[in-house]
C-alpha cells in the first residue's frame, strides 16, 4: 500500500495510477486536514474571504448571505459542470484524483476530511469520474474538468466504473458510499487547481520515457542491421559534448550493442590500410538518424526528466486559491492555481515527442528505401514483389501521424484568450497543453510500432536473428510471438495495435 504523507514520489504515484497498488493516507494528514478545517471555520466568521461568503470571479465582489453560503458551493460545482468533447481514460482520470488528493492532504485549503477520505476510496475502488476533455483554460486551474470530479463527490454527475458508464447515485449506493460534507468552501477547493493538468501531464511524462527506451532499442538495432560503425556512440566522441543527455544516450546504446556480432569497428574496417578503392562500396558514415542518435535523442532525454522534476513539484504543491495557514493564523489570496508551470512543460514535452517521432519515420524510411539501404527489399517486403507490398501500407501510416504529431505541436502556453468577463485576462491553458501532448504520445507509439515491426522484418530478411546484441533479440522474439513474420499481404491494423499496446505496457 502507498501512504500519502508529507510527499508522494513519482515512483509512488506510478505504482498507484499504473500498477493498481491501493492508496493509504497517514494519520498525520488526517490531523492537518482537520486542523485546517477547523481553523477556517472559526477564522471566516466576520471576515470577507474569497470563495467563502463572497461569489466567485468577477463576481467576488457580491457579499453571500451566511445562510446561503452552503449552497453557494454546490451553485459553483453544478454550474462549472460544462465540459464537452471527448471522455479523459479513466487512467487520466485517476492520475487527476490521486493529485487533488495529494494537494488537498497538506492542509492548505480547509476542506472537511470527508473529501480526502472519498477521494482514496474512488481511487482505490477504480470509480472515476467522468470527465470531458475541452473545458479547462488553466487559470483558475482546472475548473471545468475539476467540477465535474466534484459532481460526483457530491454524489451527482457520472462516473466510469468496472468498464460502464454510469450514474454515480448508483454507484454510490452499490458500493454504500457517501458524498462528502459541504461545510465552508469544499466546492471551490475542488475545482480551483492544476490538478488535472498535472495529473495528465504526469501520465504524459512516464509514457514519454517508455517512448525515449523504445526509441533507444530501435536506433540501436537499426544501426546493427545497417552494420554501422561504432565510434559515433563511443565513449570519447561525446565526451568531448559536454551535454548530459548525450552522454547518457550514447552509454546506453554501448551497452545495448555490447554484444552484438554485427557492428563494425573502424579501426578494423576503414584504418587498416586494405581498402585502395576509388569508390568505397560500403559508407564510410552512417545517414544522421543513424550516426547522429546521441545528438539527437540527448536533448529529448533532458527534457523529459526536467518535465519530470516539474510535475513532481507540481504534485506535491498547493494549487488552491485562497490558501489556510494555520502556522501565521492568516487566509492568503493569490494564484496558486494558475497553470504556466505545467503549459510550459507540455509545450516542450510535446516538442521532444515530435522530434522523436519524426526520428522514427526517417529510420523507417531507411528500412522502405531499397536504393537507400542497399540490403532489403523495397517495404522489407518477404513476398514477391509487385506482387506483395510488405510494409508499405503501414508507411503511409506513419508518415502521416508523423505529419500530424509536427501540427500538434504548436504551442498552447503563448495561446492566451481572455475571458471570464476580462477577470482572467492571461490564461495558462495549461490543461489543453496537457491533451494535445497526451494525443502526441499516443501517436508517436503508433509510429514506433510500425518501425518495430518493420525492423523485426528485417531482422528475418537478414538472417540477422543469431548475430544481433541479446537485448535486441529478447525483444525481437517478444514481438514475433504476437506478430509471426509475414510474406503473404493480410490487414496489419491488428499487428499494428497489438505491437502499439506492447510498447506503452
Amino acid at each position: 500500500m502507498i501512504s500519502v504523507e508529507k510527499k508522494l514520489t513519482l515512483t509512488q504515484f506510478y505504482q498507484v495510477v499504473f500498477d493498481g497498488d491501493l492508496l493509504g493516507v497517514d494519520p498525520g494528514v488526517w490531523r492537518t486536514v482537520e486542523e485546517s478545517h477547523t481553523f477556517l471555520k472559526v477564522f471566516a466568521k466576520n471576515k470577507v474571504i474569497y470563495g467563502v461568503n463572497t461569489g466567485f470571479g468577477p463576481m467576488a465582489q457580491y457579499r453571500i448571505k451566511d445562510s446561503e453560503t452552503r449552497q453557494l458551493q454546490y451553485n459553483l460545482i453544478r454550474s462549472h459542470a460544462a465540459g464537452t468533447g471527448e471522455l479523459l481514460s479513466p487512467m487520466l482520470v485517476k492520475a487527476a484524483m490521486l493529485t487533488r488528493l495529494s494537494n488537498l492532504s497538506k492542509g492548505k485549503s480547509g476542506v472537511h476530511h470527508s473529501v480526502v477520505s472519498l477521494l482514496q476510496e474512488l481511487i482505490n475502488r477504480d470509480i472515476t469520474p467522468v470527465i470531458f476533455a475541452h473545458g479547462g483554460v488553466g487559470a483558475s486551474g482546472d475548473l471545468v474538468q475539476l467540477a465535474h470530479l466534484a459532481l460526483v463527490l457530491i454524489g451527482e454527475g457520472e462516473v466510469i466504473f468496472r468498464g460502464e458508464r454510469q450514474a454515480t447515485s448508483t454507484v454510490f449506493a452499490d458500493q454504500q458510499l457517501a458524498p462528502i460534507e459541504i461545510v465552508v468552501r469544499e466546492g471551490l477547493s475542488l475545482i480551483n487547481g492544476t490538478s488535472v493538468m498535472t495529473g495528465i501531464g504526469l501520465i504524459n511524462y512516464f509514457l514519454a520515457r517508455k517512448l525515449l527506451d523504445w526509441s533507444l532499442w530501435l536506433s540501436s538495432t537499426m544501426n546493427e542491421l545497417a552494420k554501422a560503425h561504432d565510434d559515433h556512440f563511443s565513449q570519447t566522441l561525446n565526451a568531448v559534448k559536454l551535454h548530459e543527455g548525450q552522454r547518457e544516450v550514447a552509454r546506453r546504446m554501448r551497452e545495448h550493442l555490447q554484444d552484438s556480432s554485427l557492428i563494425k569497428k573502424r579501426e578494423e574496417d576503414l584504418y587498416s590500410g586494405n581498402n585502395q578503392e576509388e569508390i568505397f562500396k560500403d559508407k564510410v558514415q552512417e545517414f544522421y538518424s543513424l550516426r547522429c542518435v546521441p545528438q539527437i535523442l540527448g536533448p529529448i532525454l533532458e527534457t523529459i526528466e526536467q518535465t519530470g522534476k516539474i510535475l513532481e513539484d507540481e504534485l506535491n504543491s498547493v494549487s488552491d486559491n485562497p490558501i489556510i495557514s494555520i502556522e501565521d493564523k492568516n487566509v492568503y489570496h493569490g494564484g496558486n492555481f494558475h497553470g504556466d508551470y505545467i503549459s510550459l512543460e507540455m509545450d516542450k514535452l510535446k516538442l521532444a515527442v515530435t522530434r522523436l517521432s519524426m526520428l522514427s519515420e526517417r529510420q523507417l524510411n531507411y528500412l522502405m528505401n531499397e536504393k537507400i539501404n542497399g540490403i532489403l527489399p523495397p517495404f522489407v517486403n518477404m513476398g514477391k514483389l509487385g506482387f506483395n507490398f510488405g510494409m508499405q501500407g503501414a508507411q503511409f501510416t506513419a508518415t502521416s501521424t508523423t505529419a500530424e504529431n509536427q501540427t500538434l505541436s504548436s504551442s498552447m502556453y503563448i495561446h492566451s484568450i481572455p475571458n471570464n468577463n476580462d477577470n482572467q485576462d492571461i490564461v495558462s491553458m495549461g490543461t489543453n497543453a496537457a491533451c494535445i501532448t497526451h494525443k502526441v504520445i499516443v501517436n508517436a507509439f503508433e509510429v514506433l510500432a510500425i518501425q518495430m515491426l518493420s525492423v523485426c522484418q528485417a531482422i528475418d530478411i537478414l538472417n540477422q536473428q543469431n548475430f544481433v546484441s541479446s537485448k535486441t533479440k529478447t525483444v525481437y522474439e517478444d514481438v514475433r510471438q504476437m506478430v509471426p513474420a509475414f510474406s503473404d499481404d493480410k490487414p496489419l491494423y491488428p499487428a499494428i495495435q497489438l505491437v502499439k499496446e506492447y510498447l506503452m505496457r
